[in-house]
């Protein structure tokens, strides 16, 4: 038989494999979520995320010089208060978790770039992203309350902020703010394309940040939907977004694609705590090699075409690209 086009050729050796590869994974492109509780000298393990636990600023050290010795320099930090009250003011207190964690890793680890999630939800008392109005979030009244969130994170150190609230305009508020601080040189990632999806679960646990009543769906986007990926993305950049974001990942491979094809703007991907949760699971049953599929998973995002990924998984890709397993 005669054929001139084998695709074969180029899949015969590991090397040859390697060189043609159409997407490539870096340790650049990952971010590690970190939780961080008020209080000292605490490290404790997450039921539902095996393998992830909650930190004081204090014993933060610890897990931040694993990351920096596997090559992992960006990290995106999740407060979780000693009290909370209607309004989630924990979230800008100078003292909170989040900003003494800030000045901790200014201090001890200058190099690794810090990210901050923007919400009140792990800060309320019940639970929602924003102030209530009887039993629904007031969207107009959240908004200052983010903007004075951000500000005081990067007054403690932030590089980056990253809302994930979800409301309307609050891109646009905290650029304002910033700005008129004198910070209008720090990049804003926007949770642009966030879905109300069931595999937030073990965050809620991790978090405490599970609604007291209802949920979120009036604010966080219905997943049958992915034009309206394409328009909030369109309106958080136009607000002041330098990147956008993508959440959850796995079943969001279209978006992710959709998005970041549209817009000349760096796009991530959030690949959540429920995705972490059923790998864990179904490798300790024995079901999976945990590895293979990870790093299959992983290049499933890179390949649909986000550049960051966000992953509790972030450790452990970076010691399988210096095995040669994903890259």
């Amino acid at each position: 038989m005669d054929m001139f086009t084998r695709p074969r050729r180029l899949r015969g050796t590991p090397s040859l494999r390697a060189m043609v590869r159409e997407t490539r994974v870096s340790k650049n492109a990952l971010v590690y979520p970190l939780f961080v509780r008020e209080g000292s000298k605490i490290k404790e393990e997450i039921p539902s995320l095996p393998g992830q636990f909650r930190y004081s600023p204090d014993t933060l050290p610890y897990i931040l010089e694993e990351l920096c010795r596997a090559g992992i320099n960006s990290i995106l930090l999740f407060g979780i208060p000693a009290e909370k009250d209607e309004l989630g003011s924990g979230a800008w207190k100078g003292t909170g978790a989040v900003q003494q964690a800030l000045r901790v890793i200014k201090k001890e680890f200058p190099e690794l770039y810090c990210i901050t999630d923007v919400c009140l939800c792990e800060y309320t008392s019940h639970g929602h992203c924003g102030v209530l109005k009887g039993q629904t979030v007031d969207n107009d009244k959240t908004l200052p309350l983010l903007a004075r969130t951000a500000l005081s994170h990067v007054q403690a150190g932030a590089d980056m902020v990253a809302p994930s609230d979800m409301m309307d305009g609050r891109v646009l508020s905290i650029r304002n703010t910033l700005d008129e601080n004198g910070y209008a040189d720090t990049p804003i990632l926007s949770y642009a394309v966030k879905y109300a999806s069931a595999f937030y679960g073990p965050f809620r646990e991790a978090a405490g940040s599970a609604p007291s009543f209802g949920d979120r769906k009036a604010y966080q986007m219905d997943y049958h939907n992915r034009r309206e990926a394409v328009k909030e993305a369109a309106l958080d950049i136009e607000q002041g977004a330098d990147l956008i974001m993508v959440k959850p990942a796995l079943s969001y491979l279209d978006v992710i694609h959709e998005v970041s094809s549209a817009f000349d703007v760096p796009c991530a991907a959030y690949s959540v705590s429920g995705e972490y949760a059923m790998i864990k699971t179904a490798a300790k049953a024995g079901l999976m090699d945990e590895a293979a599929i990870v790093c299959e998973t992983a290049a499933s995002i890179f390949r649909a075409g986000a550049g960051i990924l966000i992953t509790y998984y972030a450790r452990e890709l970076a010691k399988w690209m210096d095995e040669g397993r994903i890259g």
